[in-house]
C-alpha cells in the first residue's frame, strides 16, 4: 500500500467517525457570499457516505440567483463533465455510488467549484479520492474559484503537492472558512 493510499484510508476513517457524531453543518461564510454573482455557475456535488454536505452553500448560491451544476462521471479515466442541475429533474445513478444529472443535462462551465476532500492542509492543498477527476477539472477550468468542502477533522500537517496539483482558493468546514494566510 502506498503512503498516499494509507493516508487516504486513515483520513476516511477519521471522517467516518466524525460524521457519525452528527456534526454541525458546513458554515456559509460572508466571504463565500461575496463570491456569488447572479447567473454564475456553482458546481457542487452530492455527498457520498461521510463526505461533508455542501447543501448550505448550494442554498446560499441559489438564493443569490446562481445556477447549480453537478459532476457527471463516466468512469475512472474519462474527465468529469459538469452539467446544469435542475432540482425538479431526478438525479440518476452513476459510477462509484454517485448520483448525477442525466446524460441529457446541458454542460456547464463553472465559475466556482465546490469539491469534496479526503484531506487538506492550511496552505490549501488537498487530498482527493485519488482518481484525478477534480485535478483534471481544475486544469480544464483554471479560472474557476476552487473551494474545498470538508470536516475540520480532515485537516492534516502540510501536504507535499504533486506537480499537477492546483491549490484551492478556500476551504469551508463546520468551524471556519480557511484562506491562504
Amino acid at each position: 500500500m502506498s503512503e498516499k493510499t494509507a493516508l487516504r484510508a486513515a483520513l476516511r476513517a477519521r471522517r467516518d467517525a466524525f460524521a457519525a457524531t452528527a456534526p454541525e453543518a458546513i458554515r456559509v461564510d460572508a466571504a463565500f457570499l461575496a463570491l456569488l454573482v447572479p447567473e454564475s455557475v456553482v458546481a457542487s456535488y452530492v455527498p457520498i457516505g461521510s463526505e461533508a454536505d455542501p447543501a448550505p452553500l448550494e442554498r446560499a448560491a441559489l438564493a443569490q440567483g446562481c445556477r447549480l451544476a453537478l459532476p457527471q462521471v463516466i468512469d475512472r479515466a474519462t474527465p468529469l463533465r459538469f452539467a446544469l442541475h435542475d432540482p425538479a429533474v431526478p438525479l440518476v445513478p452513476g459510477p462509484f455510488g454517485l448520483r448525477q444529472p442525466p446524460a441529457v443535462a446541458p454542460a456547464a462551465v463553472p465559475d466556482l467549484v465546490l469539491t469534496p476532500l479526503v484531506g487538506f492542509d492550511r496552505a490549501l492543498n488537498r487530498i482527493g479520492q485519488g482518481a484525478g477527476h477534480y485535478d483534471r477539472a481544475f486544469a480544464a477550468f483554471p479560472d474557476a474559484h476552487r473551494i474545498g468542502i470538508a470536516w475540520s477533522v480532515q485537516e492534516i500537517d502540510p501536504i507535499q503537492p504533486d506537480p499537477w496539483d492546483m491549490p484551492l482558493h478556500a476551504i469551508a468546514t463546520e468551524r471556519e472558512w480557511i484562506v491562504r494566510a
